[in-house]
């Protein structure tokens, strides 16, 4: 602790310390702040003093209001410390980059390091000392909005692409907060908020790993969540918040609440007062509260009454003054805000072909009978409610503006060098309902040979409080894909959303399934370019992709239960695990994805079937590009321990590599299998492997592998 900090420290009254550890939004500061609000503001009841020693706002407009909110906060302030500014900054901030689900179907560690380097650069000069990312929350239900802040269903994966989210926003020049500690992501029916439920076993197994990832990489922050976790809202474990976070991980940098989560506690039914709230979640080491009063109205009087020692409010303080200190504020308090310079960088022609990259890397070929590429020389029409629309960057976009993103109508003519047909058909609103202007998109585009029918979900239903029940594609919108059909042309959909969707409603009509996502400021560039073989589809499902909303949750890394549906046919379902209506299988799975090539995988095999403790073998596979033209596909590599203490999954990723070939050519493919990997959480609690029979897979999805067997001894 430096010595300007153990000042600060020792003079600060009881009053002044509860302030620096609370965040309020910009406009409590200064009215005239104009910024989207993140949240419910219900009142805080804050007095003058109060709001001049707060310690960090959230929620402002570029880097003149944060100049100009410091400027009159320490002209107030007694001790002049400094406001530390934050914001959510989590695939860009003018230039957008696709989100965050979609940057985890590239399996490119680089390209997440890369979104958050170039988003860190253009926030930093708008004000912004910290971002509430990387959100790696595992997720397994599409109807809860969120899953696009995620980057999926894997938590192996999630660590990878969280630790270089962390890393990128280091490189680009802001602190980071992983978030949200923990397992916000099981909310049950995938509702928004609700309670989650989850045995310590899954918890530590499956949703504690990626948060220890980002830790390990570096972040400077974490934010405790808002739900109910098996009956007790995440503030009011100890057991999560100090004894996993703090001892056995050893994180010392600030914890946070969720916006106005110490509040919400009383709401839960946990606590009765705002008072207990604080002396629980000051026991529990929340060193900053973010937009609820709990520390400004009642730290100081608990500590004079011997409830809190005034130590522990140190400590705390300690670390929000170290986070300030990390960001250089006391020597530059308005940090890097420079308005000038953000112009400068905004959607500059390196950020925009980062965005663009990044698109072309996430977006996922589903369905391809032979129609694409594209022939630049046929007769092309674009239609659907997507076609022309500039708003296609999804949830958390910051500061991205539509008339800056490159519509797929705009990449198309781009690409082609001339203009083509474009209709609506229908509005793209979620609950639209009017077909009316379906028959006319019909007659501008009669004649074409191809239609490019832009369907999906808008960018502001997914993302917090987006929660969906119903998750096929709106109404209109398949009836535009059925009629476009029906006029005898070739249909390739290209699909927006930032969750997976139920295509089962579309897919017999379509020729062709682009999943684009909510791909960005660049997304139409990226589409036109895919859609013309100008580069080639290599994106792979990080979530599953249901057939019916009534499978979610569903996911790859599932078990097998007592009664497994063998085989997956509608007539296989009596007396077990079942539907009546629908397979148990996803549409698309896990790890699935098409590209313009066709591949071979075969001659699975061990360089040693038998392995101790601390031992390791290789397995290899042959690949072969088996189409006419080069290409690049994810190999992937899974296991299954057979039997075990506490049952496991029926499939595990482990490990993955891009592999590019040219056409005809073939190469061995090697992965290390090492002992660690086969541990897991026994029945005993402990974290170790066991002796007996594992399953290695090598495949190019998780329904598609090819195996052999390891015994560990």
């Amino acid at each position: 602790m430096s010595e300007r900090i153990e000042k600060y420290i020792r003079e600060m009254s009881l009053e002044e310390k509860a302030r620096q550890l609370t965040q309020v939004n910009a406009v409590i500061v200064r009215a005239e702040t104009k910024a989207e609000i993140t949240g419910a503001d219900e009142g805080m009841d804050l007095s003058e003093a109060d709001v001049a020693g707060v310690g960090s706002v959230l929620n402002f407009a570029g880097a003149e209001d944060a100049v100009a909110i410091q400027d009159e906060y320490l002209s107030k302030s007694g001790k002049k410390i400094p406001l530390i500014f934050m914001q959510d900054v989590v695939h860009g901030f003018r230039t957008i980059f696709p989100v965050p689900l979609a940057i985890g179907c590239s399996f490119d560690p680089s390209v997440a390091e890369e979104c958050a380097e170039v988003s860190a650069a253009e926030a930093k000069y708008s004000g912004v000392q910290v971002t509430f990312a990387p959100m790696v929350d595992l997720v397994r239900d599409a109807r809860w909005g969120r899953v696009m802040e995620t980057t999926g269903e894997d938590p192996f994966l999630n660590g990878l692409m969280g630790a270089a989210f962390v890393r990128g926003y280091h490189k680009g020049g802001i602190l980071c907060c992983v978030k949200h500690f923990a397992a916000y992501g099981a909310a049950e029916a995938g509702r928004e908020y609700n309670t989650t439920d989850i045995s310590e076993r899954s918890l530590k197994e499956y949703y504690l790993p990626a948060y220890r990832a980002c830790i390990d990489a570096g972040a400077d922050m974490v934010m405790s969540s808002f739900n109910l976790l098996n009956g007790v809202p995440v503030n009011g474990h100890k057991d999560l918040l100090v004894d996993v976070l703090r001892k056995e991980w050893g994180f010392d940098g600030v914890l946070i609440s969720d916006y106005a989560a110490v509040k919400e506690m009383i709401r839960h039914g946990y606590l009765e007062t705002m008072k207990e709230c604080a002396e629980t979640v000051i026991g529990n080491e929340l060193d900053m509260e973010m937009m609820s009063s709990a520390y400004i109205h009642h730290l100081p009087d608990l500590v004079r009454e011997g409830k809190v020692p005034e130590k522990r409010v140190d400590e705390s303080l300690r670390r929000v003054l170290e986070l300030k200190e990390k960001a250089g504020l006391f020597d530059r308090p308005y940090g890097n805000a420079d308005a000038e310079k953000a112009k400068a960088v905004f959607l500059s022609p390196a950020h925009r072909e980062a965005a663009k990259k990044a698109a072309l890397k996430s977006c996922v070929l589903l369905k391809n009978d032979g129609v694409l590429p594209l022939q630049r020389e046929g007769d092309l029409a674009l239609v659907g409610p997507y076609a022309a629309e500039g708003n296609i960057f999804g949830g958390w976009a910051c500061h991205g503006r539509a008339e800056e993103t490159v519509s797929v109508y705009e990449g198309v003519k781009a690409v082609l060098g001339r203009d083509v047909p474009c209709a609506a058909g229908c509005g793209g609103k979620l609950l639209e309902r009017d077909v009316s202007g379906i028959p006319a998109a019909l007659a501008e585009i009669a004649g074409c040979d191809v239609a490019v029918v832009c369907i999906g979900e808008p960018s502001d239903c997914s993302g917090e409080a987006a929660s969906r029940a119903d998750l096929a594609i709106p109404a209109p919108q398949e009836s535009l894909v059925k009629a476009v059909k029906g006029t005898g042309c070739k249909v390739v959909a290209v699909v927006f959303g930032g969750r997976p969707q139920v295509l089962t409603g579309i897919e017999p009509y379509c020729d062709a399934i682009l999943y684009a996502w909510q791909p960005g400021t660049e997304g139409g560039s990226a589409v036109a370019e895919l859609l013309f073989g100008m580069e080639e589809p290599t994106g792979r499902l990080t979530m599953s992709f249901p057939r019916m909303t009534g499978q979610c949750p569903i996911y790859y890394n599932a078990f097998s239960t007592g009664r497994p549906r063998v085989p997956d046919t509608l007539e296989n379902c009596i007396y077990i695990s079942a539907y009546r209506d629908t397979l148990n299988a996803p549409l698309y799975p896990f790890g699935y994805g098409l590209g313009y090539t066709d591949w071979s995988l075969s001659g699975v095999r061990l360089s040693s079937q038998t392995i101790g403790r601390g031992g390791k073998t290789a397995v290899t596979a042959t690949l072969k590009n088996t189409g006419e033209r080069a290409g690049e596909t994810l190999v992937q590599l899974y296991i299954r321990d057979r039997f075990a203490t506490a049952v496991r999954p029926v499939k595990e990723l482990k490990d993955f590599r891009k592999v590019r070939l040219g056409a005809g050519e073939e190469t061995e493919i090697s992965f290390e299998v090492r002992e660690e990997m086969l541990r897991f959480y026994t029945a005993s609690g402990e974290y170790a492997s066991e002796a007996g029979t594992f399953d290695i897979y090598v495949g190019l999805s998780s329904a598609d592998v090819q195996g052999c067997v390891l015994t560990l001894v």
